[in-house]
């Protein structure tokens, strides 16, 4: 089962890439015109996100330079220990939703450090591709089209955040 698995994700994208200028042409959609159209389109979106872009990073370096991760950790230390989650990547799941290049340098910390096949190599690759970066999402994308209101998009995609935590931990913990 993994042999299939392992050989339909080799050529996915290399099918992917054949297939959708193959379907255009099938259906007659001039290529590089619609190309070139959306990119004009999408410039304007991309000028307008930078402003939020810029004001989440800012963001993401005060939480990690002023040591209010380094506080959050010591806090949850007591409870991460009663439910025997590895210290290691509390950070993973502390920044997540917050940077997804932030969580990132801990799941390669944790590379360098165990290997990317030790139990918290995975355990630290299963989070990272479980959750997702929310508030980010919620700032730049929703900043871009202008959605103010976006409470219960938040409430529902932290939520989903931990729950892609929790079942990486039981995931992994049962299968490596």
């Amino acid at each position: 089962m993994f042999e299939i698995i392992s050989l339909i994700s080799k050529w996915m994208l290399p099918a992917l890439v054949v297939f959708i200028p193959l379907y255009a042409i099938f259906k007659k959609v001039p290529i590089y015109e619609s190309f070139v159209e959306g990119a004009k389109e999408g410039f304007p979106t991309a000028i307008s996100i930078i402003p939020h872009l810029v004001a989440m990073m800012v963001a993401v370096a005060v939480f990690r330079d002023t040591g209010a991760m380094q506080f959050y950790l010591h806090f949850l230390s007591p409870i991460t220990s009663l439910f025997h989650i590895p210290n290691e990547v509390i950070p993973i799941g502390l920044l997540r939703p917050i940077s997804g290049i932030g969580s990132l340098a801990f799941v390669e910390s944790i590379y360098r450090e165990f290997g990317p096949d030790s139990f918290l190599g995975n355990l630290a690759s299963t989070i990272q591709a479980s959750s997702d970066t929310t508030l980010y999402v919620l700032t730049v994308y929703f900043g871009a089209v202008g959605i103010k209101r976006s409470l219960y998009a938040l409430k529902v995609g932290l939520w989903a955040d931990f729950i892609g935590f929790v079942a990486s931990l039981i995931v992994c913990s049962l299968m490596f």
